[in-house]
């Protein structure tokens, strides 16, 4: 696949044409044919002309980068340096959001290009028709190789090459080499969802080296599943489990994207419980949608018509199980419905009281993963449920886990064949009992490549989520030699001051990085600390809106719970840590707060749920993390001191690093 629109050596280039160059890019363009991208394109060449006079090196226009959906305007390769320009035409200043988004493509290319790893990477601002850039100052990189925005004008341009080529040490950089390089990108799940929408295959979005599982074997591995079932006229549940930050939602996207035509027999749906991630995702699609329905297609279309696209592509798994309640006996239009998180689907209690109590149904009696399991078997040619599990992943009254499916389909659909990860017997799923009792059947098959081991969300340490195991279950040993093993490349800082926590988080980002405060939903003492966990926040606003918008994760004002990240994540996290999670001399104690004093927790499926809300915080951050500790107070005893010294000791004891 060829990754620029546009490449040639700079000789060659600056012996073509206009006509030529432009024809080359109109050619393999996917925009529209919009006149004024071709002015652009006019003026951009006329610029590079000019500048690169004298020069020996390569360029390429419009170089793709398919996990953020963009294009990169002009990369140049010189003396081994590599040189990604974004143009703003007739712009007059040096805007942030243009200097962050010159910043995020030099990143996208230090982090997942291969062949960008270890060379000279250098993001320019060229702002036409802004003020000059007096000095370029090239302060030390806090990437090795990857400098901050160089920014200039069009009168200053050749000049600014000048100076970078006389000052950037000139090193061997083969352009071929360069250009044919594997990119291999970890997109959050907001990004592989656009990428995906986009039309983007799974193995163009998601990294595909030796030391990360594969993600496409899992989608072909359900997809042979799916393929069978249609052509045996069969009815399937299958079951993904991984790791936290694994892929398992990008997997059922992946599906979903490549059946969303409600005409084709395969035609399927994306259904998840979890509102928040339905509503960003769904927001983050239609706000794309508008995007390239103007670049693509010179169209400007309306927000509802865009949002209406996105809904039937994934919806809430309620509203799906309503409409299946008041369509009674009637099936499904879709063959293949993906429950992402499916160990969350309510019990029989919880759905029966629901079901009374909200919609006026007074004899629903069973539970939700059962229900929906017979929605699909109203179908009565053949039918596939994707079940994609996370283990430790339960945080709510209610959830019934991973066994009600199983029990589901053991007592009432005997019919129905099991694909099932041949993780699910790890103690963490907590289904081996059901198991046992099901895996003699001749219906029931297990799979290795059904489960997802590596976590993805963190490229830049894999074993992140087994480090924050390690703290939960109070491993002591190995969590110390993990934490050791991350930190070089994934640091986690320990530090008491607030103040101090959000300051090392702008340190450490960069471009438009997301970075935000998580808590756990119980952590009801905080309030004296801007914290508040009951005042309401805009989940969609938080995580898809701008450092200009105060409330963006950005602003470090508004907190998200477990309930409002689960299955998302931020680059960098501060995870704030109240008494409700503290460290005793037996391990971990679990707190409610109530009324106007701590009540230790009795129930133990509280205690998991309260344990898991921690694992879900712990793990949100792609790129590093600060734990706050709050010191307490002698003046007010809702905030003792020994509520927090001990989890603090705990934390400093396995080696985490302390600040401020």
């Amino acid at each position: 696949m060829n990754r620029s629109w546009y490449s040639a050596s700079i000789e060659v280039f600056q012996h073509a044409s206009d006509e030529q160059v432009i024809g080359e890019l109109v050619l393999n363009s996917t925009f529209a044919d919009l006149p004024t991208q071709k002015i652009a394109w006019i003026k951009e060449i006329s610029i590079l002309r000019k500048a690169l006079q004298g020069h020996d090196g390569w360029l390429h226009l419009e170089f793709n980068i398919p996990r953020m959906g963009r294009r990169i305007d002009a990369v140049l390769l010189i003396k081994g340096i590599v040189i990604a320009i974004e143009f703003k035409i007739d712009a007059n200043q040096y805007l942030m959001t243009d200097i962050d988004q010159s910043y995020d493509y030099a990143l996208d290319l230090k982090y997942f290009h291969e062949a960008s790893h270890n060379a000279i990477v250098i993001p320019v601002l060229l702002a036409t028709k802004a003020q000059a850039n007096p000095a370029l100052l090239f302060k030390h990189p806090r990437i090795l190789g990857l400098y901050e925005p160089v920014r200039t004008n069009e009168a200053e341009f050749a000049s600014t090459l000048k100076a970078i080529i006389h000052q950037i040490p000139e090193t061997t950089l083969d352009p071929k080499l360069w250009a044919d390089a594997a990119y291999r990108p970890t997109p959050t799940i907001i990004e592989a969802a656009r990428a995906l929408y986009a039309g983007h295959g799974v193995a163009e979005i998601s990294r595909n080296d030796a030391g990360a599982i594969n993600l496409t074997k899992t989608s072909e591995q359900l997809f042979r599943i799916i393929d069978q079932a249609r052509e045996k006229k069969e009815k399937v549940i299958c079951f993904v489990t991984g790791v936290p930050g694994a892929g398992k939602t990008l997997v059922g996207l992946n599906i979903a994207t490549r059946y969303s035509d409600e005409q084709s027999e395969l035609y399927s749906v994306f259904l998840s419980g979890n509102k928040p991630l339905v509503d960003i995702l769904r927001e983050a699609l239609a706000r794309d949608t508008i995007l390239r329905e103007k670049l693509n297609h010179g169209k400007k279309l309306k927000k509802s018509e865009a949002q209406t696209r996105v809904k039937a592509f994934i919806q809430n798994v309620h509203h799906f199980r309503d409409d299946c309640q008041k369509n009674d006996g009637q099936a499904p239009v879709e063959h293949v419905a993906l429950f992402d998180e499916a160990q969350r689907a309510w019990n029989k209690e919880q759905t029966s009281f629901f079901m009374k109590q909200k919609k006026g149904v007074p004899d629903f009696e069973i539970s939700e993963p059962e229900y929906l399991i017979s929605c699909m078997d109203r179908r009565d040619d053949w039918a596939v449920i994707v079940c994609l599990v996370g283990g430790g992943q339960e945080i709510n009254t209610g959830e019934a886990g991973i066994s009600a499916w199983i029990e589901a389909v053991r007592e009432k659909y005997p019919d129905w064949h099991l694909f099932i990860s041949s993780a699910l017997t790890d103690s963490e799923y907590e289904s081996g009992e059901v198991l046992a009792s099901i895996q003699t059947r001749k219906n029931v098959h297990f799979h290795n490549e059904l489960h997802l081991a590596t976590s993805m969300r963190s490229f830049r340490a894999e074993s992140v989520s087994r480090f924050v195991k390690t703290v939960l279950d109070c491993e002591v040993e190995e969590a110390k030699a993990l934490y050791q093993q991350l930190q070089e490349r994934y640091p986690i800082v320990l530090t008491r001051n607030l103040d101090c926590a959000k300051e090392w988080l702008k340190a450490q980002a960069r471009g438009s990085e997301r970075y935000g405060m998580v808590v756990s939903s119980q952590a009801q003492r905080l309030k004296p600390y801007a914290i508040d966990v009951r005042s309401p926040m805009n989940h969609i606003k938080w995580f898809l809106d701008g450092k200009e918008d105060v409330r963006s994760s950005y602003y470090l004002e508004e907190v998200a719970t477990e309930f409002h990240v689960q299955g998302l994540e931020l680059d960098w996290a501060c995870v704030s840590w109240d008494g409700d999670f503290r460290y005793g001399n037996k391990g971990w104690e679990h707190y409610s707060f109530r009324g106007n004093k701590w009540q230790q927790i009795k129930s133990e499926s509280r205690k998991q749920y309260q344990k898991n809300a921690y694992r879900v915080l712990l793990t949100r951050a792609r790129q590093g993390m600060v734990i706050f500790v709050p010191e307490g107070s002698g003046d007010d005893p809702t905030r003792s001191s020994r509520f927090y010294d001990s989890t603090y000791k705990y934390l400093k004891a396995l080696g985490v690093e302390e600040i401020g």
